[in-house]
């Protein structure tokens, strides 16, 4: 389960940071610019990237959180039977020395 999780984790992640680079910059403050004419320069792809963005990016957050529980769950299980469980010992019965013999 945690294997598929992650997997859909990663494979989010790759699509996260691919919308997120085909969004048009529009601050130009790491001096790349923003010039015209792109791929998606409609105001509707503008949405639609931002939508999906949105999804993306809950989905991440919801894929992180089970992670983190599931990996919590799997840490406790593994500490609880590593742990040895004590012998009982039974009570030392008291030895009563034997009586002193005359002879």
């Amino acid at each position: 389960m945690v294997a598929v999780l992650l997997a859909v984790h990663l494979l989010l992640a790759i699509f996260l940071i691919a919308v997120v680079l085909m969004q048009r910059s529009e601050g130009g403050a790491l001096g790349m610019g923003g010039g015209g004419g792109g791929l998606m320069t409609s105001r509707g792809a503008g949405n639609l990237l931002t939508r999906s963005t949105a999804i993306l990016a809950a989905c991440f957050m919801a894929t992180s959180l089970a992670l983190a529980v599931f990996g919590e769950s799997d840490r406790n299980a593994g500490a609880l039977q590593s742990i040895p469980t004590p012998a009982v010992e039974q009570p030392a019965q008291p030895t009563v020395p034997a009586a002193p013999t005359n002879d």
